[in-house]
């Protein structure tokens, strides 16, 4: 809850230097408030950040798979035995092959906002199914005991990158401010502000209700410590699967929009559609090889959720800074200070979740 400030005022921020440097896009704000070598910074930690989800994305498609398909074929005396098309490498090569890799073509992705108005309601039914069956529990699920503190003090700082991930809305902010019919940053303020309440409530009560429901058991992925049989449960996983499937498109435009050979893509009309195609094959396959090959989707949060937490705190505090120091006023008042200390304080934090989070990525996760 004490982030969630800090979340908000991040996306605040945004709005405000989007709206002063009149840029329409989270790096280019950062290119026009900040300067050359942060838009550099900007626009790699995008391309990696991006690329990093999408792989994420693949892996829940495999994990929540991997239950459907157990609850329909298995059948008595197979001893565990599994066919072919149930191979998890299979089911999420096709699934990615014949539903993702085309949704990820198009110049546009416009046309999946009716698709991604139906993947919001299904994450209100995965919580209210976990609320649930905590209230009211299966007689298969046995008591289990509930830790009431952390194993180490560290354990609290590892929690922090899947926090960042789970709020990290920022850098397609700047498009959707935009696209207000009026941007205007009050109004901006009080639409996050309502959106982050909503989506606190929403991983609140899936986060605490799986976890007092199956205890320091429970799987990283909430969904998959229930039972595959569970009728439920399995189109909670298939409202996830489409929400995945409607996510991963919009990662890849927002990864895929970047400057190349100092040349914005959409100026460069020839080779648009030729070099659209390109990075589209090589990005899906890349991130389908390595989703094949890493089962563990906390192995990925760990590494990205430090460069989520970049573009909460790091690049709108710099933002912040520079907007402030620009500004030429003869005397400064009490809240310019303030402004330009929150900035500071946020760069700092930020660059702390960063050091800390990637270097346990590397020591630990990596080398386990």
């Amino acid at each position: 809850q004490c982030m969630l400030i800090f979340i908000i005022g991040g996306l605040v921020i945004l709005g405000y230097c989007s709206q002063a440097s009149n840029e329409r896009t989270y790096q280019e704000v950062v290119w026009a408030v900040c300067g050359k070598v942060p838009g550099v910074l900007c626009e790699v930690a995008i391309a990696v950040y991006t690329f990093g989800t999408c792989i994420a994305f693949l892996i829940i498609i495999g994990d929540q798979e991997d239950k459907i398909i157990a609850a329909l074929v298995t059948e008595p005396g197979e001893g565990g035995s599994s066919r072919w098309y149930t191979d998890r490498k299979f089911t999420i090569s096709v699934t990615a092959s014949l539903l993702i890799l085309p949704l990820s073509i198009p110049k546009e992705i416009g046309f999946q906002k009716y698709a991604s108005s139906l993947s919001v309601i299904g994450t209100w039914y995965v919580t209210a199914v976990i609320i649930i069956k905590y209230i009211w529990p299966d007689k298969e699920l046995t008591p289990v005991e509930i830790p009431t503190s952390p194993s180490t003090w560290t354990a609290v700082f590892n929690a922090v990158p899947t926090i960042c991930f789970g709020f990290q809305c920022h850098v397609s902010s700047v498009p959707v401010f935009n696209s207000m019919r009026q941007p205007e940053v009050k109004t901006w303020g009080a639409v996050v502000t309502a959106a982050m309440v909503i989506a606190l409530f929403v991983y609140t009560g899936t986060g605490v209700c799986g976890f007092l429901t199956f205890g320091a058991g429970v799987d990283q992925d909430v969904l998959l410590s229930y039972p595959s049989n569970d009728i439920p449960v399995a189109l909670a996983r298939a409202f996830i699967i489409l929400c995945v499937l409607t996510s991963y498109p919009i990662l890849h435009f927002c990864g895929r929009c970047l400057r190349y050979t100092g040349v914005r893509v959409e100026e460069d009309v020839v080779r648009e559609r030729r070099r659209r195609l390109l990075q589209t094959l090589s990005w899906f396959l890349l991130t389908l090889l390595l989703a094949l090959f890493i089962p563990d989707i906390g192995k990925v949060i760990s590494v990205i959720g430090g460069l989520a937490a970049c573009f909460i705190f790091v690049f709108p505090g710099l933002c912040l800074i520079q907007a402030k120091l620009s500004e030429i006023q003869e005397t400064r008042a009490i809240s310019w200070w303030a402004q330009v200390c929150y900035g500071v304080f946020m760069v700092t934090l930020g660059a702390f979740i960063f050091g800390q989070t990637t270097a346990n990525a590397i020591f630990v996760d990596l080398t386990a």
